[in-house]
């Protein structure tokens, strides 16, 4: 089965395309399950999200292509909702999705993969950057909130590497992960971005799996050409690790299916 569960539309404002032109792409790569996943509204970074007064079409959009394409394709209903708690929005955990996928793209107010401010950078130790990503992605987890982690080394999108062993942290957040009865997605952005690989890394993989953490798999398509983006080098890696199964949840409740 082929499922892909990250997904925006032109409501966030950064993505191009009509949601039915996404379906259309999807049905003809062949994806069995298909899930709309934009980003979240809230009251910071407001010109890359979708406002609280779009959320009615979104949800109504879904639903019409949902029952117009029955029989062809599954579609499910999410959002990426950034993990930013002095901006938390709890409104949002009240909407009936099929999953919520938790996402870190922000280190305190600093959006460090917008290349907008990727001068930042210079300013910064890279070591405490990673550090602190990390401590806000099992944060994240801890909070019980989320079902997929979202691309979970995003950090390295410009090619910004640690220069120091992080594994202890990368483990402790994965353990969180577990503990939250989450999955991570093995996203496939990374390669159409500067550091060009999948999120996360082959290692993260690794010991996702040493843990028996599922995965699923996302397009992260802002655009309609990049529905099923690299999906046979991503469902490739997962295999090499040991993955004969992803993810995909309906009403919130997971099931693993062959790949």
């Amino acid at each position: 089965m082929r499922v892909d569960l990250h997904n925006h539309t032109s409501l966030c404002n950064h993505a191009t395309g009509t949601m039915e032109e996404y379906v259309l792409r999807a049905i003809e790569e062949k994806i069995d399950v298909f899930g709309f996943s934009c980003h979240n509204p809230m009251a910071f970074d407001e010109q890359y999200r979708m406002d609280f007064k779009d959320l009615p079409f979104y949800f109504d959009e879904i639903a019409r292509l949902k029952e117009k394409y029955k029989g062809q394709i599954e579609i499910l209903t999410a959002l990426e909702i950034d993990f930013l708690p002095s901006f938390a929005e709890e409104r949002l955990f009240d909407f009936p999705l099929d999953y919520r996928i938790g996402a870190v793209h922000f280190l305190g107010d600093w959006g460090f993969d917008n290349p907008e401010f990727i001068r930042e950078y210079a300013r910064r130790d890279i070591n405490d950057c990673w550090s602190e990503y990390y401590k806000a992605t099992e944060m994240l987890a801890k909070s019980g909130k989320f079902d997929i982690l979202a691309h979970m080394d995003l950090l390295k999108v410009f090619n910004y590497r640690p220069t120091k062993d992080l594994r202890p942290q990368i483990e402790s957040a994965l353990k969180a992960v577990k503990e939250a009865n989450m999955c991570i997605e093995i996203n496939a952005a990374g390669f159409r971005k500067q550091v060009q690989e999948q999120y996360p890394s082959e290692e993260i993989l690794q010991i996702a799996y040493s843990l028996e953490i599922p995965i699923c798999f996302g397009s992260d398509a802002h655009a309609v050409e990049q529905i099923g983006f690299k999906h046979s080098e991503l469902v490739s890696l997962a295999k090499q690790v040991g993955y004969t199964k992803c993810a995909l949840y309906r009403n919130r409740e997971r099931e693993l299916v062959e790949f």
